[in-house]
């Protein structure tokens, strides 16, 4: 039966199983990013209290059954909001978390070449950022290539001194 001047149904179709059972199984895996956030992260999603509590409670479950259950409840209460704001929340940080590796990648990369090439970096950085001191920046350069033993992995104060400096050029 149609609705008088339109072409929609009177009443609509429920869900089909399959559809009901693919909602509760995205609510659920939601639920499982949620549990598996640091606390500064889930706090600032402002989720429902009980939510807020039953993903605080599946953390610290230690049953595997016990925390089946617990991760079908946090299903449970996901179906009962509306879970697109918390969906774009967790985008938004994984955006700005590949943004913060791609920065520090970046200064890690000017870094390794600043110690390995000296000058000829440093031109080439000067060239890429011609808002840099070139006098202060060889300086923290030949420091961090000093205190670096031929061939070591790892910095010392001076070389991590350069790697701050250099996120903060790089911004």
């Amino acid at each position: 039966m149609r609705a008088p001047e339109t072409d929609e149904p009177l009443h609509q179709e429920p869900p089909s199983k399959s559809a009901r059972k693919r909602a509760a199984h995205a609510a659920q895996d939601l639920g499982e990013t949620l549990i598996a956030l640091r606390e500064q992260d889930l706090a600032a999603l402002d989720l429902p209290g009980p939510l807020l509590d039953a993903v605080r409670e599946a953390r610290g479950l230690r049953s595997r059954a016990a925390l089946a259950r617990q991760r079908q409840y946090i299903g449970k209460l996901m179906r009962q909001i509306d879970p697109e704001p918390i969906r774009r929340a967790l985008a938004a940080r994984s955006e700005r978390d590949a943004e913060e590796t791609e920065r520090f990648k970046r200064a890690e990369y000017w870094r390794a070449r600043l110690l390995e090439e000296g000058d000829a970096a440093l031109a080439a950085l000067e060239a890429a950022r011609p808002e840099l001191e070139r006098a202060h920046w060889q300086r923290l350069v030949r420091a961090a290539r000093a205190e670096r033993p031929a061939g070591a992995a790892t910095q010392g104060p001076a070389g991590r001194a350069l790697f701050r400096a250099l996120r903060g050029l790089l911004g």
